[in-house]
């Protein structure tokens, strides 16, 4: 992919930042940076692109993104226009790997956070259960000052490390460079994709988006990101059916035709192959949860 490099603004007086966002989107473009990113979601839902990887963020939600890791938070549209809400989005860290210097991370007792850092090069995700005491230590860090501040981010860092189970997102074949040159392009076909992945999109539609002819634009989408462009919408589609599973408003087969699908087998089918359930099954398990 060709995602746009962004530098975070760091204070000379601290070695780390960590922020409270109180608006969605804030960064809404397919990014990467050399800081690793550790991010709490507390409100809004949305989609989340990690690498190759397409899921649902929603509140509780906690990812850890590896330095130069490409990824992009898209809120729901109701939030847009959130503006004025006193209740924060997420709170964010960016910090570097060697933030407590060159040698930390060489030490024996420091292995098992050099080795999460190392696999949050594909994005780690933390949900439900796991993500409370993270979530405690991220909020403590954002209220802690001084060595206190260094010491909690180590603590969280742990913390992750010895969890019984991490959950990585983008693929480990995923590749990309730096090209700033198509980020422009790459941010029209994801925004296209997002705004419209509800009615059928014609390939010389979206190519035209990408200002190529229908032939050149897969082999560019594919090249780019691993996938055709049609299971890219297949992966839009599928989280947002999930998101309105959990909303328990409408039933499955409502549920198929407002995610953009046309044939209910193909939307089981797929629903399956992604989530490893049915649409029913997993409606069930989360209403029991």
């Amino acid at each position: 992919m060709k995602p746009q490099h962004l530098k975070i603004p760091n204070s000379a007086d601290h070695s780390f930042s960590v922020r409270k966002d109180m608006i969605p989107n804030i960064n809404n473009r397919w990014h990467y940076h050399t800081e690793i990113e550790l991010i709490c979601f507390h409100k809004g839902t949305g989609t989340q692109f990690v690498g190759d990887n397409i899921k649902r963020f929603a509140p509780g939600d906690i990812v850890l993104v590896g330095s130069d890791l490409p990824h992009y938070w898209k809120y729901d549209s109701p939030y847009f226009d959130d503006a004025g809400s006193k209740e924060p989005y997420s709170t964010v860290i960016h910090f570097y790997d060697n933030f407590i210097g060159e040698r930390f991370l060489h030490l024996p007792e420091t292995k098992p956070i050099k080795n999460i850092l190392e696999k949050a090069k594909r994005g780690i995700l933390i949900k439900e259960k796991n993500a409370i005491d993270i979530a405690a230590y991220i909020e403590k860090i954002y209220q802690s000052d001084g060595i206190t501040k260094i010491i909690t981010l180590l603590e969280c860092l742990m913390a992750i490390a010895n969890l019984p189970q991490i959950a990585l997102l983008s693929s480990i074949g995923f590749k990309y460079d730096y090209s700033a040159s198509e980020n422009e392009r790459m941010n029209n076909i994801y925004n296209f994709a997002l705004n419209n992945f509800k009615k059928k999109i014609q390939l010389e539609e979206i190519a035209a988006v990408a200002d190529l002819v229908p032939n050149s634009f897969c082999r560019y989408f594919k090249t780019r990101t691993g996938k055709t462009f049609s299971k890219f919408l297949v992966d839009i589609r599928i989280g947002y059916s999930c998101k309105l599973i959990l909303e328990n408003k409408m039933d499955i087969k409502q549920i198929c035709f407002e995610s953009g699908f046309n044939n209910f087998a193909s939307f089981h089918k797929s629903f399956k192959m992604i989530t490893g359930k049915t649409p029913k099954l997993y409606r069930q398990s989360h209403m029991l949860t």
